[in-house]
């Protein structure tokens, strides 16, 4: 069993940075897809950055050059560094890891096995 707690969210102006931390603990997360989802308000859940175990990184088109995901594997961590935040950028952000076989998608939300109970980050005008 793996515990997922999310860190680092809150309220920025637009254009402004955040660093979101996912701290893991029940395993070592060495071998596992992490990602992160957000949820908008009115919206469905939707991917936003995953990293496997090899160290691949995916993103949406969306966040794509504003925001980058690193794992920390040795303190069992996983960031999200968010730049150049928009409005809609605003929305739950989750954590969530992969315990699967390599050939399952990093991007589809029902291939995770763990989430964390997100975390608010509210971007203004």
């Amino acid at each position: 069993q793996v515990q997922l707690v999310e860190s680092g969210g809150g309220l920025v102006q637009a254009g402004d940075s955040l660093r979101l931390s996912c701290a893991a603990s029940g395993r070592t997360l060495g071998t596992y897809t992490m990602g992160w989802f957000r949820r908008a308000p009115g919206k469905e859940r939707e991917f936003v950055a995953a990293i496997r175990w090899n160290l691949n990184t995916y993103y949406s088109d969306p966040v794509k050059g504003r925001f980058t995901i690193s794992r920390d594997n040795a303190n069992n961590t996983v960031y999200l560094q968010m730049n150049s935040l928009k409005p809609e950028d605003t929305a739950v952000y989750y954590c969530a890891a992969d315990r699967g076989s390599s050939g399952s998608s990093s991007v589809v939300a029902r291939n995770y096995d763990y989430w964390g109970q997100g975390t608010q980050v509210t971007v203004s005008s």
